[in-house]
């Protein structure tokens, strides 16, 4: 089976991440990969470790000529089975040249996330483009509001396949030790983020969440390190630690290597986020056994079970989330509790093996059905 991913991804974040762990997984079931993707990008230089053939454009628009003239190509001289496409881009660039190159071939898309509440025509259009045969959702959530776009017979072609992490016998050691580089003592309640400076991730929730704590319940034995990738929204977040007076109470990282080898360090692991797919972090902290507080977005209702094996809030309440928070801190107990239930989950749904298997299992079902063009 010759399976072509089509991502259009010029940043990293989870996302690109899944397509790492899915890329390892899939020739264990004989499938040969190619990845059209843009050059100079960092999924281009972490894709050329893999056993997978990158055939990379610099960067153009996805409805321009180059574009579909080159995914044509591709697809017809490789012979390929079956099309995954990665990222939204990606839809829009195959849709532009399916309509005009005709390319007859069974294409597959992953729906990762969850979008504003608009949705123009043009992008109703594509997500409900005739020759997409299937989508698969990295969550029920993500397949219910993704759903609300699609018509009543494109809807038949939403299936789940969850996000997965690969199972090592030795994981990634992290660059540093935060209480050390930080100088945080160890009597400190320390919280954890992983999140990319997007509209998305709700940070500044998380911000007010710490205010709550310091200001309001008067805890001051207590730090966030917040990591990822900063943005044009990060000054607006620096402005509002600096104005809330807690500069002593948060630190923001910016990128950091292998971020998740840092999950063992933190006594809670936040996610604040108003709206996600995953969040793949959350799989990471199951997987890493970091205990969990965290909204009810995306995957969430499907991992936590509030107050069992970690807790999980309404979206935007800093107050619920800074209870939960400190409770936590306040029972110790809870922290084993929470991981040793939320591994177990971990194991029977999130491996990546697991994920393999099932989206080997997709494409199976794709390469049964009579294709129609």
């Amino acid at each position: 089976m010759r399976v072509l991913h089509v991502s259009g991804a010029r940043s990293w974040g989870g996302n690109e991440q899944q397509l790492m762990y899915l890329m390892d997984e899939l020739p264990g079931f004989n499938v040969t990969q190619k990845l059209f993707c843009f050059k100079n990008t960092r999924l281009e230089e972490e894709a050329s470790k893999k056993d997978v053939e990158i055939l990379s454009v610099p960067y153009c628009k996805p409805y321009s000529s180059e574009y579909r003239n080159e995914l044509n190509r591709i697809v017809e001289e490789n012979k390929i089975d079956i099309i995954h496409l990665h990222t939204s881009d990606a839809v829009t660039g195959y849709v532009v040249t399916d309509l005009l190159k005709k390319l007859k071939t069974r294409t597959l898309f992953a729906r990762k996330g969850i979008r504003g509440k608009k949705t123009s025509l043009l992008s109703k259009y594509k997500y409900n483009y005739r020759n997409i045969d299937t989508i698969s959702c990295i969550s029920e959530y993500v397949k219910t509001h993704f759903g609300k776009i699609l018509s009543d017979r494109n809807k038949e072609k939403l299936v789940v396949v969850y996000n997965g992490i690969k199972v090592q016998d030795s994981r990634p050691e992290p660059d540093f030790q935060l209480r050390e580089k930080y100088k945080i003592p160890d009597d400190v309640f320390l919280l954890g983020s992983i999140a990319n400076h997007t509209a998305a991730k709700d940070l500044g929730i998380l911000i007010e969440t710490i205010n709550k704590i310091v200001h309001e319940h008067g805890i001051k034995d207590i730090r966030l390190v917040q990591m990822g990738d900063f943005s044009k929204l990060t000054p607006g977040f620096k402005s509002m630690i600096a104005e809330k007076k807690l500069e002593d109470y948060i630190i923001m990282t910016d990128f950091q290597k292998n971020a998740f080898s840092f999950l063992p360090q933190f006594d809670t692991f936040v996610v604040t986020s108003e709206r996600e797919g995953g969040p793949s972090s959350l799989v990471e902290a199951l997987y890493y056994k970091a205990p969990i507080v965290s909204t009810r977005v995306g995957v969430v209702d499907e991992v936590i079970e509030d107050g069992v094996n970690g807790f999980s809030v309404p979206i935007k309440n800093p107050g619920f989330l800074a209870e939960k928070i400190l409770e936590i801190k306040s029972r110790p107990e809870l922290k084993k509790q929470f991981t040793d239930r939320s591994y177990e989950i971990f194991l029977q749904k999130f491996t990546a093996k697991r994920y393999g298997e099932a989206t080997f299992a997709v494409y199976k079902d794709m390469m049964q059905k009579e294709l129609r063009r």
